[in-house]
């Protein structure tokens, strides 16, 4: 089948290109783009549209596995906001065997692309070392490594980490489960230790990991790490890391609260003094005080009875996000996670927004910003036939209109489609068409 999309400004920054360009697609890969108009069975008028490679979220968390199928809740609301390739395992969590779920996805397809992580926290736990408060014994370790390598042996894209979330994991664990991508120098990427002002003394920890053995490193959501006021000094830190010839790239989504369970160790006492704040800027998302703020008796409460209970907290300053996305370094991820919907409004929003609110008041150039969603990923993660257009690239394209594209997602109603994304394209077939669905299999895992 060959598709021809044309009349379309075509933007792909790996390839420097910013021109009306029509493209050819064939068996399911770029197989032309120029000037002209060759014969094809199908055509996609992008008329006054923008043409770009899929969207590539660098840092979500993927929907769950019940009895041997995965439950697609996320990866549509990935797909109607452009996404094309989802990564997940982030935080060091997965919610299954990384290898055995991207064998599923291989076997029943997706809504998107779906590559992952190996997550520390979730081999700790195969390892036996399940407090999170505990340190993990050598015996465990050392099985938490072997597990690791093999699953970046399968291709896994890396290993992530989520030590704000296992205060038991001290620094001798972290690097042995770091020093798995010393062969493969796969990235790691990691929700640092700690936030606001501790923040500084968490990403030198990270960075002390890549000096050791030479490793790329990706910090994870900055904005929540260092949203709080930090944002301006922690970026002089990643530059002068940079200039020390270390590898480091981070991404960010475009909100300005953040989102976690309630029963995570975000939420340990200390937390209220650490942000400066009261209970009430904490968000219910779920259970019987869903939508409303927190007090101290619902937040104890709540804590106690539902602590997978998801939360909004609003203690982020707008000016940090916007700081950190002009920086080079950044690139843009939801850290989109969900219950059946329920949730913070990153997950079905996070990249119309990124070019409603980024762009259109000229945080960003249309080109800049589409570089953050596609070829900035791609590189990191070594995805060589995605995040570009040039010939022999994977067929994967989204076509939106920049006057129209908004996201629509709110903190109450946090799964509502966006405007503005008309065409997506996966593996050189059409899966959505004016922001309707067409096919939610299309997807296949990515591995490294």
């Amino acid at each position: 089948m060959k598709i021809l999309i044309f009349g379309g400004r075509v933007i792909d920054p790996a390839n420097h290109i910013d021109g009306q360009y029509n493209i050819l697609l064939e068996n399911g890969k770029v197989a032309w783009i120029g000037r002209g108009v060759p014969d094809a069975e199908e055509t996609i008028d992008a008329s006054g549209m923008i043409v770009a490679p899929g969207f590539i979220d660098i840092h979500m968390h993927e929907d769950p596995v019940a009895e041997g199928k995965i439950r697609q809740c996320i990866f549509p609301m990935m797909l109607r906001q452009g996404v094309t390739t989802a990564v997940g395992g982030n935080c060091g969590g997965n919610v299954h065997d990384p290898v055995d779920y991207l064998n599923i996805v291989d076997r029943d397809g997706t809504a998107v692309n779906v590559a992952l992580y190996a997550g520390h926290e979730y081999f700790r736990i195969a390892a036996g070392a399940e407090d999170i408060y505990g340190g993990a014994t050598q015996k465990q370790q050392e099985a938490m490594a072997a597990a690791i390598r093999s699953a970046l042996d399968a291709g896994c894209v890396g290993v992530s980490f989520g030590l704000r979330y296992v205060p038991g994991a001290d620094k001798a664990e972290f690097f042995r489960a770091a020093q798995c991508c010393r062969e493969s120098r796969k990235p790691i990427a990691s929700h640092v230790r700690d936030d606001a002002d501790a923040v500084f003394a968490s990403i030198e920890e990270l960075l002390e990991a890549g000096r050791a053995f030479g490793i790329p490193m990706q910090i994870s959501h900055i904005g929540s790490m260092a949203g709080f006021g930090q944002m301006e000094a922690v970026l002089r830190q990643v530059d002068a890391a940079c200039r020390e010839g270390l590898d480091v790239t981070l991404d960010c989504y475009p909100y300005f609260a953040f989102s976690t369970r309630l029963g995570t160790p975000t939420y340990d006492p200390g937390w209220l003094r650490r942000y400066h704040c009261g209970y009430d800027v904490l968000e219910f998302c779920d259970g019987k005080y869903r939508g409303q703020r927190a007090t101290e008796k619902t937040f104890h409460e709540v804590r106690t009875e539902f602590p997978e209970c998801l939360t909004v907290c609003y203690v982020m300053q707008e000016a940090d996000i916007r700081l950190a996305y002009r920086h080079p370094k950044v690139m843009l991820g939801s850290d989109g996670i969900t219950d059946n919907g329920r949730g913070h409004p990153r997950c079905a929003g996070t990249f119309p927004r990124f070019l409603a609110e980024f762009v259109k008041k000229s945080d960003l150039t249309l080109y800049q910003a589409i570089e953050k969603m596609t070829a900035m990923p791609a590189k990191r993660l070594g995805f060589k036939n995605k995040g570009h257009l040039a010939v022999g690239a994977d067929g994967d394209i989204t076509i939106f209109d920049m006057e129209t594209i908004q996201d629509k997602a709110t903190f109450a109603d946090p799964a509502l489609p966006p405007a503005g994304i008309e065409y997506v394209l996966i593996g050189g077939e059409t899966v959505l068409k004016h922001g309707r669905i067409l096919r939610d299999t299309q997807g296949k895992s990515v591995r490294i």
